[in-house]
């Protein structure tokens, strides 16, 4: 098996294991375990607990003393033991201390799976604008072919989405085992403590267009997170209409959402494309209006016919949203920065994101829980809300963000 075929696979069981319970599992604990809301904000914001520490200080490791692929297969381990035990689980405190454990696990491992696609790419002489979106796609179809398995078998609300999850764990496990070693950078010349201490990343800090690109990576991922966790209870809150109870959106909602992530394949093909044509502004700025379109649509979208429209234009646009800025800032980074930093850069990254999940989360669950009255969710002024704030992002970022030429990709 050659190691383009290696990647492709480890990326596609990367975000298979996501997708099990990334966009169900809000579902699972708001309908059958009884969560409020905010407990289930506080689930979800332990995605942006573990961003805030954990890639950094595994991207450091991976740059300075272990290689990439043993702490990765150490992530997963860790990830599987942690997802099976959470579908044991109905108390929401034990529920977010378990799932806590997971993330810290599994977020630095998204990370650490890029910095090994990258690479394996520079060691075979490949580009990575043209061949990082062709390995990236893997993974949108592996986390599309875990929602559609959890919504046919009927497994949204039920514990045992997490258990799968952790099977596919065990088999990465077993994958990245077989990995060829990563060789570790090291340099001869005296360091300073902050070398030392892995913080060369922080220089990219000194840069006024990277410190912005990071300010509004903390933007977007609480965008991001307000998404993952609270589009399926939306979804299943139309369960109850008897009008409805033969639509897709009711009977397979986990399909539907799907949709976003064939979506995504279109675009993650077409970013080396917008790279080169626009630089990363346009391209983030792309992503920022797609936002705005994402929760547009959704304010209004129902299983109606009419209604069904708008939800599958809102899952086209964040099919761009979250490419254009995901991937192609993956990509930004690795072109800014060298070798010897490349695991602790991306690890700063979703750090930043990080915050903004955490920030997206919470926030966002007490937004839902402040228009919720008697267990009903007044969904439209919630997604109206969160699509202001993308546009009013969109025009900060437009005037901010002022590279002195386009970015050459």
């Amino acid at each position: 098996m050659n190691i383009e075929t290696r990647l492709k696979i480890i990326s596609f069981l990367q975000f298979f294991i996501w997708g099990t319970w990334l966009i169900s599992l809000s579902a699972y604990m708001i309908k059958t375990l009884g969560f409020s809301s905010i407990e289930v904000g506080l689930v979800y914001g332990n995605v942006g607990i573990a961003c805030l520490f954990m890639p950094s200080i595994l991207g450091i490791i991976a740059d300075k003393w272990i290689p990439a692929n043993y702490l990765y297969l150490l992530c997963h381990l860790i990830g599987a033991i942690s997802l099976a035990i959470a579908g044991f689980v109905t108390n929401p405190t034990i529920m977010i201390l378990i799932m806590l454990i997971h993330c810290c696990a599994f977020m630095p491992s998204i990370s650490l799976s890029y910095s090994i696609i990258f690479y394996f790419l520079a060691k075979n002489q490949r580009d990575p604008v043209s061949y990082f979106p062709k390995m990236r796609v893997y993974g949108t179809v592996g986390l599309i072919s875990a929602m559609c398995i959890i919504s046919l078998l009927k497994l949204e609300l039920s514990h045992i989405q997490l258990f799968i999850g952790a099977a596919v764990s065990l088999l990465l496990v077993v994958f990245i085992a077989m990995l060829p070693c990563i060789s570790i950078v090291q340099k001869n010349e005296k360091k300073s403590w902050i070398s030392m201490l892995g913080l060369d990343a922080l220089i990219l800090f000194k840069q006024y267009n990277m410190c912005i690109f990071f300010l509004f990576t903390l933007f977007l991922g609480a965008i991001l997170q307000i998404n993952n966790a609270f589009i399926s209870p939306f979804l299943h809150d139309f369960n109850g209409g008897s009008d409805y109870q033969t639509s897709i959106v009711v009977a397979y909602p986990g399909i539907l959402l799907s949709l976003s992530q064939v979506s995504e394949i279109f675009f993650i093909v077409c970013i080396p494309f917008f790279l080169r044509q626009y630089g990363i502004k346009g391209v983030l700025l792309i992503s920022l209006f797609a936002w705005i379109l994402r929760f547009g649509f959704l304010a209004y979208a129902d299983p109606s016919s009419y209604g069904l429209i708008l939800f599958i234009l809102s899952m086209l646009a964040y099919g761009c949203a979250f490419d254009f800025f995901n991937v192609s800032g993956s990509i930004f980074i690795e072109k800014s920065v060298t070798e010897d930093i490349r695991n602790s850069a991306q690890g700063l990254f979703m750090i930043v994101k990080g915050f903004g999940a955490y920030l997206g989360a919470v926030l966002g669950g007490i937004i839902v829980n402040i228009f919720t009255e008697n267990s009903t969710r007044d969904w439209s002024t919630i997604w109206l809300i969160f699509s202001s704030y993308a546009a009013v992002l969109f025009i900060l970022f437009l005037f901010s963000f002022k590279p002195n030429k386009k970015e050459a990709f």
